[in-house]
């Protein structure tokens, strides 16, 4: 088994290059999972105290069950990957059953803030990207697929979004194997990714 974690920026474009990544892949041999399934539980909560959780905190995520699942893959066992309600603020009962595959991939902004999950990775991608651009594609994200207006995506970044990736989540380009920039969409990244892969299995 190979285990891949890909982090960035938000909108630094890893979560598309994942997919295609993926994609590129027969479907039997490469597994996805998303740090954003691994949002705490907000059961306790009130949705007025759901919305200030600083979800770009590495606190906001459960990473004892996300490393456990992973090394529950890598002993060969299926795991019952969460599943994240960006609207309520919380996960739902509905779960996605991850098989162990050939590769695995991890994907998120803080991956690489868990030591465990450092150990665990057998390769380690930083997708970068400049800071306008990952504000472009924010906002086109949160206002065509979460339902946030302009206003509430911009200051969100301003407030939120840019401090902790100065604080968690640029720091982390020291850990990564390869830093691969992505300011545009093209099909060379992919093709690099495919080809750092396809060299380290």
């Amino acid at each position: 088994m190979f285990i891949i974690g890909i982090t960035g920026g938000t909108g630094s474009g890893k979560t598309t290059l994942v997919e295609n990544l993926k994609n590129s892949f027969p479907e039997e041999t490469i597994a996805l999972i998303s740090q954003d399934s691994y949002y705490n539980k907000t059961d306790e909560l009130t949705l007025e105290e759901k919305i200030r959780i600083n979800f770009d905190h590495p606190e906001a995520i459960d990473f004892d069950l996300l490393a456990s699942h992973i090394e529950d893959l890598k002993k060969g066992n299926n795991i019952e990957q969460p599943c994240y309600s960006f609207t309520d603020h919380n996960r739902i009962e509905e779960t996605v059953t991850v098989y162990p595959k050939i590769i695995i991939i991890v994907e998120g902004i803080l991956i690489f803030n868990d030591k465990r999950l450092l150990n665990l990775f057998d390769l380690k991608l930083f997708i970068d990207a400049d800071a306008d651009v990952r504000l472009i594609r924010r906002i086109k994200r949160d206002t065509e697929e979460r339902g946030r207006n302009f206003n509430e995506v911009t200051n969100r970044y301003n407030n939120t979004l840019k401090p902790m990736h100065t604080l968690f989540i640029e720091p982390t380009k020291k850990y990564a194997d390869f830093i691969v920039p992505n300011n545009h969409t093209n099909s060379t990244v992919l093709e690099t990714l495919k080809q750092i892969i396809k060299q380290n299995l």
